[in-house]
Order: structure tokens, then C-alpha cells, then sequence
């Protein structure tokens, strides 16, 4: 992780060569403050498959996680977050039905110019199947424990490119509240994602199976920020978008040795939309969001998989100035590195 991490890092440093800074007449730019944030959402991860030759059996796996935490930073280039789901939160404990689950996100991001640049690593662990009684006519709900996958694990080590057309509209403004737009504006945002993912999973014979999936896709947003007064904004947003997905999958046999290699692609389809609402000055802020998406793709004639997931965000942060210390180290920094 720490040689991928280092490697994407080192090709995103070129953008910022040419970084530009925002018309300070239209948009307030605070990347000289530092920003601290913490924001509870319920990012919910559901992957649904319908079977058409089953008469329409249904199969929805989902993540025992109900609200997960994270913390962010911001100041001049940096722009990092650690998500994370703790146990003690009302929701995160119910392991004795749905079985433990954990979740961990980290993300960088980079804003050279009109783009943003983002990376990330997620890694998951432990699923239930969520319609059990569906596989099972006497289980009882809130009684009886789910069917559980706990072994199973999927990685992403991914990124997303996103830019913006129009230069008086500021998606920062919207996601992480390193600007604010002083007039309602919108514009149009296609974006580039793409990730490589593996899920990894054992049965009760301790059999290993892997699948590798590469994902390619391309979006296109329309985001609009209404600026209702001079410290709240709402901005709505909805997008849809195309890809494939390249498929291998293997694993383990009894006599010891690994199955062939089963190769597939498939044809993705994605939309959604979602809302922001905020409140902002120059120290506090806070506000949330509602994210809907849903990601779906055809495995063959008769089954179709798609992931569902419903994103709800509460975030409050303070802006301050660097002390002394951060900003006379990062100056020498920038002095060592020009780019920086």
C-alpha cells in the first residue's frame, strides 16, 4: 500500500505547476487557513444480485455499519481524510446478529486549477445477507442472526478526476468547504474514475477465493450552488455515467492446487444525485448532505449485480491560522520543493 501510495502521489505532484489562484471577487479562497473537520455519515454498502433463471432470486449483502467517522485536514495543498467506523457507536455493535464488520477510507485530494484530484484506499470487511429470510421462511427478524460472509474482505486502491467548466463555480466550495462562492453559480463536471479491486473471501474448509477487478468510468455531473445568503448555500446535483469493468476470478481446490482462471467484462451503468446545504464563515461551519447512487452492471443472460448506496453526511469544521511552527516548516518545505 505504502509503494502505491507513494507512486500516485509522485505523478499528481506535476499538476500544481501551473496552479492558478480563484477570482477573489466571485470566490473566497481559504487555503491559507488550516481547516480541521469531522463529519458522521451512514455510508451504506449493499451489493444486490437478481437471478432471472431462479425466478427472480434476489441476494443483498450489505456491511454491518451504520454511521462511520472521519477526521480532515486542510491546509495549502494538503487535503486528507481518515474514515473509520467505531464500535461504540449506537448501530456498529449489533455483532451478534449481522456479525462484525469493519471499514477504513483514506483519502488525498489535489486541486490544480479547474480539477480535482482525488486518491483513496478502502478496505471492508465482514458482510450478512440482509434479505435472510428470503433463504430462510422461519428466521426471525431482531431473534435470529443473519447469514454472514465474515471473511469476506474487498480492497480499492482508486482515484478520481473531476474538472470543472465554468471558473466562477467552485466545487470545493460545495465538497470541502476550502472556498466559498460569494453568487449562484453552476457548471457541468465530467469526472474520470477508475480503481482496482479485489475481493477476498474463505470457507468453513479455509478454501481461499480471489476476484480482481479493474473499473473504468466516466461521468457527467451538473452541480448548481445557491448562494441563499451571504453564509448558507444549498446545491443540488445529479449525474450519470458509463464504464466497463475487467473481471478475473480463482480460487482454491480441495487437492491443494487453484482452479483456472474465469475472465470476464461487463458493460457498467451508474446515476444518482444528492443535496448539500451549509453554512459558512470565516472560522465555523457545518452542514449536511444526501447522496444517492446506484451502480449496476449484467453478468450474463439471466443475473444483473448492482450496488446500492445511500449516503447521508454531517460535518462541522473551524478554520484557523496556521501557528508559527506549521507554516515556517512548510515554507522551507516550499522553498526545497517549488511545486509545493
Amino acid at each position: 500500500m505504502k509503494k502505491t501510495t507513494h507512486f500516485l502521489l509522485c505523478c499528481l505532484l506535476g499538476f500544481f505547476v501551473n496552479a492558478q489562484k480563484p477570482d477573489s471577487t466571485k470566490i473566497i479562497s481559504y487555503e491559507d487557513q488550516v481547516m480541521v473537520k469531522v463529519n458522521f455519515d451512514t455510508n451504506i454498502e449493499d451489493y444486490v444480485a437478481v437471478y432471472k433463471d431462479e425466478a427472480f432470486l434476489r441476494t443483498k449483502f450489505s456491511i454491518n455499519n451504520n454511521i462511520n467517522t472521519s477526521f480532515s485536514l486542510d491546509y495549502k495543498i494538503i487535503s486528507a481524510s481518515f474514515s473509520f467506523a467505531p464500535n461504540f457507536i449506537p448501530g456498529n455493535n449489533d455483532n451478534n446478529l449481522k456479525g462484525k464488520s469493519s471499514y477504513s477510507d483514506i483519502r488525498f485530494r489535489f486541486f490544480p486549477k479547474s480539477f480535482i484530484q482525488t486518491v483513496y484506499y478502502r478496505n471492508l470487511k465482514g458482510f450478512y445477507l440482509n434479505n435472510t429470510k428470503d433463504f430462510d421462511p422461519d428466521w426471525q427478524e431482531g431473534k435470529d442472526p443473519y447469514l454472514q460472509l465474515p471473511d469476506l474482505r474487498i480492497q480499492s486502491f482508486g482515484g478520481i478526476t473531476a474538472y470543472s467548466f465554468n471558473k466562477d463555480f467552485s466545487l470545493k466550495s460545495i465538497y470541502y468547504q476550502r472556498e466559498w462562492q460569494k453568487e449562484s453559480n453552476g457548471s457541468f463536471v465530467p469526472a474520470l474514475e477508475y480503481d482496482l479491486t479485489f475481493f477476498k473471501n474463505k470457507d468453513i474448509d479455509n478454501l481461499k477465493s480471489v476476484e480482481t477487478q479493474f473499473n473504468l468510468g466516466a461521468n457527467l455531473a451538473y452541480y448548481y450552488n445557491w448562494v441563499v445568503t451571504k453564509n448558507v448555500n444549498i446545491s443540488p446535483f445529479a449525474f450519470a455515467g458509463v464504464g466497463g469493468k475487467w473481471s478475473s476470478y480463482q480460487e482454491d481446490l480441495e487437492n491443494g492446487s487453484k482452479s483456472e482462471k474465469e475472465k470476464n467484462k461487463y458493460f457498467t451503468k451508474k446515476f444518482g444525485g444528492g443535496i448539500h446545504i451549509g453554512y459558512n464563515s470565516d472560522r465555523f461551519l457545518f452542514g449536511g448532505k444526501l447522496n444517492l447512487m446506484s451502480y449496476n452492471y449484467k453478468q450474463d443472460a439471466d443475473s444483473r449485480v448492482q450496488n446500492n448506496n445511500t449516503y447521508g453526511l454531517i460535518y462541522v469544521g473551524y478554520r484557523f491560522a496556521p501557528p508559527k511552527v506549521v507554516k515556517n516548516s512548510y515554507d522551507k518545505i516550499q522553498k526545497k520543493v517549488p511545486i509545493l
